[in-house]
């Protein structure tokens, strides 16, 4: 399973942009997809997950701004991020938990990293 993100870049304050993680691969179902992000001398944390069956979930910090949504005939996760700020400003990572057709096994992985930089 690969993951391919795209979507980022420089913008600024007030400003938007869409992130998108798409899954290659046949041999399994997705469950679960979220993003997370990472600033200079921090943690990751999550930012917004959305369940196979739709259900999202956010951290405060971006609610009301964000919202991620999921197209499962592309196996594609979206973030659209709207009044950015500049404590937006991290990698963001997209995170897929899949699930394997014939073994069952639950896995999960991880996108290459996407850099939002936002400028006040």
């Amino acid at each position: 399973v690969q993951l391919q993100a795209s979507g980022g870049g420089l913008v600024q304050a007030g400003g938007s942009l869409r992130l998108s993680c798409a899954a290659s691969g046949s041999t399994f179902s997705i469950d679960d997809m979220g993003w997370y992000r990472q600033a200079p001398g921090k943690q990751r944390e999550l930012v917004a997950t959305i369940s196979g069956g739709g259900s999202t979930a956010y951290v405060d910090s971006v609610k009301g701004r964000f919202a991620i949504s999921r197209d499962n005939a592309r196996n594609t996760v979206y973030l659209q991020m709207n009044n950015l700020k500049p404590e937006d400003t991290a990698v963001y990572y997209c995170n897929v938990k899949i699930i394997y057709y014939r073994s069952r096994l639950v896995d999960e992985f991880w996108g290459q990293g996407t850099q939002v930089t936002v400028s006040s």
